[in-house]
């Protein structure tokens, strides 16, 4: 069965884009299928998006078949809706496993969504990693986050230290994705640690979220804040009535897959 695909980026986490889900596949299957970056296509993650009677569903799923909750990626869905002719105007609603999500456009290649509201705070958690003491905090920004402040973002061993806190008991069995901030006068750098691809990734939306909030509750930022990712590219969180997350996205490529 050969199925039609979309590559996009959304500041580096890169996706792969169906427009429906193939009969009788498995989307997690299909994820772990896909985004194999040696064997497949490749990504750190899979996003399907279906429209029925008008309304518009968004699926997610990591590189390892698990299912999850995405910003970068709703917030490339958007983009793809817009670009395909699924979208009037500049605002669009989109369904996920979050609830509704509130979307829209807010320049050319870029858009912002409402994001689910910060919950489950716990800051100063105090972990062993590694021999090192590590001050976390901790925060559901649609997934798990462990916000961790360090002082020169350049030097950290991103992956060896975000695969083990990552699974440390503090989170318990779900583990948390892992985020590394260093602060800059009215700046955030940003590098992330995310379950479910195992690895680093070039950005991750919910952890721009989760180190922007953590931050603002620390008193080291206001709203709107700016945040620098692992791919340079520069996203913005603002809080006021609601959470909202506002970045670049592109689809890169397209072609036809064999499933």
């Amino acid at each position: 069965m050969k199925v039609k695909f979309w590559k996009m980026s959304g500041a580096g986490n890169d996706f792969i884009m169906l427009d429906a889900k193939p009969a009788g596949r498995s989307g997690p299957a299909m994820a772990r299928a896909l985004c194999d970056r040696r064997r497949s296509i490749g990504a750190d993650g899979l996003l399907i998006l279906t429209r029925r009677k008008g309304r518009i569903r968004l699926d997610y799923w990591n590189a390892d078949g698990s299912s999850a909750f995405c910003g970068n990626g709703s917030r490339c869905a958007a983009l793809w809706a817009k670009a395909n002719g699924w979208m009037k105007g500049n605002n669009i609603i989109i369904e996920t496993s979050r609830g509704p999500l509130q979307a829209r456009l807010t320049a050319k290649g870029r858009a912002e969504v409402v994001m689910p509201a910060p919950k489950g705070l716990r800051l100063g958690l105090k972990l062993k990693v590694l021999n090192q003491n590590v001050q976390a905090h901790f925060v559901d920004t649609g997934v798990p986050h462990a916000v961790v402040f360090v002082p020169d973002i350049t030097k950290m061993e991103v992956k060896d230290l975000g695969r083990v806190i990552r699974f440390d008991k503090v989170f318990g069995k779900p583990g948390a994705n892992v985020d590394f901030v260093q602060l800059h006068k009215n700046k955030i750098f940003l590098r992330t640690y995310e379950r479910g691809v195992e690895d680093e990734t070039l950005a991750c939306g919910t952890g721009v979220m989760a180190a922007a909030f953590v931050a603002r509750v620390l008193g080291h930022g206001g709203s709107p804040m700016s945040v620098v990712t692992r791919s340079g590219d520069r996203l913005s969180v603002s809080f006021d009535s609601s959470a909202r997350l506002e970045g670049p996205g592109r689809i890169t490529f397209a072609g036809e897959v064999d499933l």
